[in-house]
């Protein structure tokens, strides 16, 4: 007993103190990957606060000897003291908010891992997002000590643990890296997150390294006091061998992590679990509120209170609805998962830069969808009502667009109502605007467009856009409807004064807007139209209007987007604007949104005119010479070409099927391809092995002659010896090796193999194929005695690869004195 004392001791305290540091390293890491997620000082007290209490934890289970229950209380028990002062701390302002933190507390773990990849970050102190930082430090902390200091195989599970910990700042966080490190010439990509990864696998493979030999050289020891024999201090070929083997992968590891790896992800995304997350789905599935424009203005909806905007001070000019910045050229859409900055949800507050502060006050009526109205640049949103929590969980917003969904399920029910903060940010001169530049078409403009523009462009930059705007909307004519009873006008006609119907098609396609600048072309040219001043041609509405001077500002280098929502109020009297804050259906409106080169969004109104109506005279024909009578064709009104593309074709809703939409199919292949490469890279090492492994036995079954075959059988089963925790020296005889390993079968094995290698008896196939059923049987027993886990291990094992560096025949490190070296029995090392 006084002996095994100090051995124990001497055994524990290096594995406690390597155990501990390493874990200690682990939490560093840990906290420094999750830092961008938080940026406040509450989670530093967290981690230090947390990962000392699971220290404590995990010294008093090791020292008593406690199994996982006991551990899981204990827990459990700090989980609830130090949640709400720590992943909490909103909640210590009195007994009965201390009960809701409790509340908090159970529901964080939950769900709060699903709402810290949908608030925008950094989240700081919001509600309850620090439970998963609790969790993960508390538990992980406690979980990676006692395996750390256990003693069986366990403790390499160890890893895993710090691992999962470092990856939760990794994928919880940004879908940006860090700025390039720039060092002279040499240009390092994501410098923050290559030190993370580069910084948990040294502090990995060097603990596995000190532990693994550590238990050698302690299961060598033991050997030595056993035995009586005299251990060499000189470490062995074998040995050199493997520290060379360990360093060369540490090596090739580092370099592939630090330099590889960075520069082949260039100007790729970063891909984590936030990107999957949000309204993505929702947003590619609903229907564009461009392509639903004209049917807000059928008679049975024009009158529909949409929402009613209130302030105590003064209104501000626009309500938005949807940004819509991806256009295919065919319908414009809200980029969701391609979006350079993702919805997400927004904490407290938000800072919102600078502007003029106003509170609104916004309730539905029949709006329906997942557009949600908003106002400037967004601060803080408070819901109202029995739905206010649903309402809240289910909004998102995307800053760099100024635009919100709700994805509440059953969408918006009337009486939902909200107050909004924001800013109004100051109105920017487009006369004064330059273009930033560069590619920022998605599509290329029709010809036809490219060529008025060519000929009425005047000046460069915003003058000239606005130039051009104001000219398209001066001979542009506004019309909602392809065809009306002319007994009974609609009413948005009916509320324009002396207006003159015009048909005019639906839709925003390219070949929609291509039609429109033909017509205008061909009056442009006609003399009639010079003679009479009047150049109108293009009929339309907002919707092929916007999207044209979308396309205009494309082709003088200013990115533009898309906005459907209300005015307000308006300078322009002929712009619609919503009634006392009351926005009807026959309200909203479409413009468009240009970025200048100071980074600032330039709202256009594009809206046609409807004073003045396209002629409906004929181009003038000279006479022929002869004198002959000429009658005149009679004028007729000309009725616009069937479209060269039917993107609606009518108001109403069309009686056919709509084609299918296949908008959400890429934001499900996304995820389920980030899902199956995480699986390729969990699983993917050892689909390889196990390939590797059935290559190497089909090689050994089928080539050669059957003595060979038989041979390759052994090799087989000294191969699956190795692979489930036994040893087989080089310099053992196959009887020698059988004999230490198992009973008769395996000496069945060896003799077999003896006799096929040896002797001059003939083999046949069927004596081959009879030796490697014996094989594999054997090789099922070697696994299921080890257990489902053990054996599943040993399937994947790499000892049966790597034993062939161990130099047969070489010297042990133990030798006897003054004796010579004889043939000991093989000693089973698991």
């Amino acid at each position: 007993m006084s002996t095994e004392r100090p051995e124990r001791g001497r055994v524990l305290v290096p594995r406690i103190v390597a155990g501990t540091l390493f874990v200690a390293v682990g939490v560093v890491i840990a906290a420094v990957a999750a830092w961008p997620i938080y940026r406040d000082p509450a989670f530093v007290l967290l981690v230090g606060a947390s990962s000392l209490t699971a220290a404590g934890i995990a010294a008093l289970a090791a020292a008593r000897g406690w199994g996982g229950w006991s551990v899981a209380a204990l827990l459990l028990g700090a989980f609830v003291v130090l949640g709400i002062p720590l992943a909490v701390p909103t909640r210590l302002g009195s007994v009965p908010d201390a009960a809701r933190g409790l509340a908090d507390l159970g529901l964080g773990v939950l769900f709060a891992w699903k709402d810290l990849l949908t608030v925008d970050l950094p989240v700081g102190t919001y509600r309850n997002l620090l439970v998963p930082a609790l969790i993960v430090f508390l538990v992980g902390t406690c979980v990676a000590l006692l395996l750390s200091w256990s003693a069986g195989r366990s403790a390499y599970a160890a890893v895993a643990v710090v691992g999962a910990m470092i990856s939760f700042g990794l994928f919880f966080g940004r879908p940006t890296v860090s700025a390039p490190l720039v060092l002279g010439p040499l240009r390092l990509p994501a410098p923050v997150e290559t030190a993370l990864g580069v910084a948990g696998l040294v502090a990995a493979l060097g603990w596995l390294a000190w532990r693994s030999r550590d238990e050698r050289v302690r299961a060598l020891r033991r050997a030595a006091d056993s035995s009586g024999v005299r251990l060499s201090r000189r470490p062995s070929l074998a040995d050199r061998r493997r520290f060379a083997l360990g360093a060369g992968m540490l090596v090739v590891a580092v370099t592939a992590s630090a330099l590889v790896v960075p520069f082949a992800a260039q100007g790729a995304s970063r891909e984590v679990l936030r990107a999957g997350a949000g309204p993505e789905l929702a947003i590619a599935a609903a229907v564009s509120p461009l392509a639903e424009y004209r049917g807000l203005f059928r008679d049975d909806r024009a009158e529909d209170v949409l929402f009613t905007v209130t302030s105590d001070g003064v209104l501000p000019e626009r309500v938005r609805l949807a940004t819509l910045d991806s256009y295919d050229g065919e319908l414009y859409r809200t980029a969701g998962a391609g979006a350079s900055s993702p919805f997400v949800r927004v904490p407290a507050t938000r800072d919102a830069g600078e502007g003029t502060p106003s509170r609104t006050r916004i309730e539905i009526g029949e709006l329906d969808g997942i557009w949600m109205p908003s106002i400037g640049r967004l601060v803080s949103a408070e819901f109202e009502g029995p739905r206010a929590a649903q309402l809240a969980d289910r909004f998102y917003y995307r800053a760099d667009a100024g635009a919100a969904v709700q994805t509440v399920p059953g969408g918006w029910v009337a009486g939902d109502a909200y107050a909004l903060t924001g800013v109004t940010p100051p109105a920017a001169d487009l006369a004064l605007a330059e273009a930033p530049g560069g590619p920022v078409a998605e599509v290329a403009a029709p010809e036809s467009l490219r060529t008025w523009v060519q000929e009425h462009a005047s000046g460069s930059g915003g003058a000239a856009l606005e130039g051009l705007v104001r000219l398209l909307r001066e001979r542009g004519y506004l019309s909602h409807a392809l065809e009306i009873d002319e007994g009974r006008p609609p009413a948005w006609m009916q509320a324009l004064p002396d207006y003159r119907f015009q048909p005019s098609t639906a839709g925003h396609s390219l070949a929609r807007v291509d039609a429109m600048f033909a017509r205008l072309l061909e009056r442009e040219a006609d003399p009639r139209a010079r003679a009479n001043d009047n150049y109108v041609a293009a009929v339309g509405d907002d919707e092929q209007f916007a999207t044209a001077t979308a396309l205009i500002a494309n082709e003088l280098g200013f990115p533009a987007r898309v906005v459907v929502g209300a005015r307000l109020q308006s300078a322009d009297p002929q712009l619609s604007t919503c009634e006392a804050g009351v926005c009807r259906a026959e309200d909203v409106a479409v413009w468009t949104e240009v970025l200048t080169a100071r980074g600032e969004w330039v709202p256009i109104d594009a809206t046609p005119q409807y004073a003045q109506s396209p002629s409906l005279e004929v181009t003038e024909q000279r006479n022929p010479e002869n004198v002959t009578e000429v009658r005149p064709d009679p004028v007729e009104d000309v009725l616009p070409p069937d479209p060269v593309q039917e993107d609606t074709g009518s108001d109403e809703a069309a009686d056919e099927p709509a084609g299918l939409d296949l908008a959400w199919l890429w934001p499900v292949l996304r995820v389920g391809g980030i899902v199956l490469l995480a699986l390729l890279l969990v699983l993917g090492p050892f689909a390889v092995i196990l390939a590797a492994k059935a290559s190497r036995r089909r090689g050994r079954r089928t080539q050669g002659s059957p003595a060979m075959r038989i041979a390759g059988g052994w090799d087989e089963y000294v191969d699956a010896v190795v692979d489930t925790g036994h040893d087989a020296p080089g310099d053992l005889t196959r009887t020698e090796l059988a004999s230490g390993v198992s009973g008769a079968a395996g000496l069945a094995l060896a003799t077999d193999a003896d006799r096929a290698v040896f002797s001059d008896e003939t083999l046949t196939d069927d004596d081959a194929a009879a030796y490697w059923r014996l094989v594999d049987a054997r090789r099922r027993e070697l696994r299921r005695g080890r257990g489902f886990w053990r054996g599943t291990w040993a399937t994947v094992s790499l000892r049966s690869f790597v034993r062939h560096l161990a130099p047969s025949g070489s010297r042990s490190r133990r030798s006897e004195r003054g004796k010579r070296r004889s043939v000991r029995p093989l000693r089973v090392t698991s």
